[in-house]
């Protein structure tokens, strides 16, 4: 009867052990977010600033994201965030960088 105690963690997208955490989803979805927006932005040339600001805070975001997450689902979503912004980030730097190819 040890299967009656156990709590139903699946039903729960993100917090798997019952308890709510706003601050880490609220980093989560602010990593995707700008790992999307950066990944995208980076597909286009002229779009090098957007992307690699978007990928460079993103990056930021999702590493304190980690750094505070509790759940293995709110890391899952964390680096999948990390990766497209950091993908962006680095396209963008290759594309013109922070500052639109200013500092020469």
């Amino acid at each position: 009867m040890t299967q009656a105690l156990r709590p139903n963690t699946a039903g729960g997208l993100f917090a798997t052990d019952g308890k709510p955490h706003p601050v880490q989803h609220a980093l989560l979805a602010v990593t995707l977010v700008l790992g999307i927006t950066s990944f995208i932005a980076a597909m286009f040339h002229h779009l090098h600033l957007l992307s690699s600001w978007a990928g460079l805070a993103g990056i930021l975001t999702g590493a304190y994201g980690q750094w505070i997450s509790e759940t293995t689902r709110e890391r899952f979503g964390l680096i999948v965030g990390l990766g497209a912004a950091a993908i962006g980030f680095f396209l963008g730097m290759s594309q013109g960088g922070l500052f639109g190819g200013l500092i020469d």
